[in-house]
């Protein structure tokens, strides 16, 4: 069972997480704007790889207590990428038809965040000497 301050924690990240993710995505898309979209995506990439960084420090340092663990990761990264938007909008895109776009939408998604979170990963492991 959760204690109230995980709780406290997690929500309180969740709402500075879920406002970034607004903020964001709507400066990505301004700045870009495609029929792709990469508001969603640059939260992701983001996203991922500033959780590849913290997974890191959480498992090469002491330095991070199990609610800021929880503040930063489950809460604010959590809030901050998109994965349910970019569900529905890669469905979208494959029901309007565009089926070359949605499976660069997908790919770009699946493998890019994949490769920031470990580039993060190594990169945080880097500096922590390990």
């Amino acid at each position: 069972m959760m204690s109230w301050q995980t709780i406290l924690a997690i929500g309180s990240g969740g709402f500075i997480g879920a406002v970034l993710r607004a903020y964001l995505n709507g400066l990505i898309s301004h700045k870009l704007p495609h029929d792709l979209p990469y508001g969603t995506l640059g939260v992701n990439l983001i996203g991922s790889f500033i959780m590849g960084i913290l997974i890191a420090y959480f498992m090469y340092t002491t330095m991070f207590s199990l609610h800021t663990k929880s503040f930063l990761s489950t809460g604010i990264l959590g809030a901050l990428t998109t994965y349910s938007t970019f569900a529905i909008e890669s469905f979208l895109l494959l029901h309007g038809g565009h089926i070359l776009l949605a499976l660069v939408n997908i790919s770009l998604n699946a493998f890019g965040t994949v490769l920031m979170a470990g580039s993060g990963f190594y990169l945080a492991k880097y500096f922590t000497n390990n």
